[in-house]
């Protein structure tokens, strides 16, 4: 699949994603990216911010993508019961562990647990082994039981600007050839 084939959803995590998140520079670089905006950035609500996914997937002209980061993947995840149309594939980026009672804030945990079924489309889930909102082996064990690709991102913190991934080229390289393999 190439880019003009497919409908990008970017959908950010809590707080969105700066100017500088990767995110943010993929969605200027992809002509077919448009991001999932939110209500309300700072305190999500589940039920919103799933509908708002649901309502991008179902909207799309195209075969759906998601890109999705931190409190995204929960709520791409958590809003899949309500796509009416199929997704090609998704693109995880270290998902949050949203069923740990010690998350910060602590509304996160509304986003979970998460479903342990397998997914009913290609995935990739790409974790770091520091990230401060998931510890590695639960990353893994949650890529696991949906049957995505796992990416060992190595000591990368949680994957955004303030850790160092503004550009992000590997990250880009990894979705280029997810997408090719669609």
């Amino acid at each position: 699949m190439k880019v003009r084939d497919a409908d990008i959803l970017i959908v950010p995590g809590y707080t969105n994603s700066g100017p500088d998140h990767w995110q943010s520079r993929w969605q200027s670089k992809l002509s077919t990216a448009r991001r999932v905006e939110q209500a309300e950035w700072s305190k999500p609500v589940r039920q919103d911010w799933t509908a708002s996914v649901a309502k991008a997937v179902n909207e799309a002209e195209r075969p759906v993508v998601i890109v999705a980061h931190s409190l995204g993947v929960a709520a791409a995840i958590q809003a899949m019961p309500q796509f009416q149309r199929p997704v090609a594939g998704a693109f995880f980026v270290a998902p949050p562990d949203v069923a740990n009672p010690k998350i910060k804030p602590r509304h996160l945990m509304t986003f979970g647990p998460y479903p342990r079924e397998p997914l009913a489309f290609p995935s990739v889930v790409i974790a770091s082994r520091n990230d401060p909102f998931c510890a590695f082996g639960v990353a893994e064990d949650i890529a696991g039981a949906w049957g995505s690709l796992f990416i060992d991102a190595g000591d990368a913190g949680h994957l955004n600007a303030d850790s160092g991934f503004g550009p992000w080229p590997e990250g880009s390289m990894t979705f280029a050839k997810f997408l090719t393999d669609l």
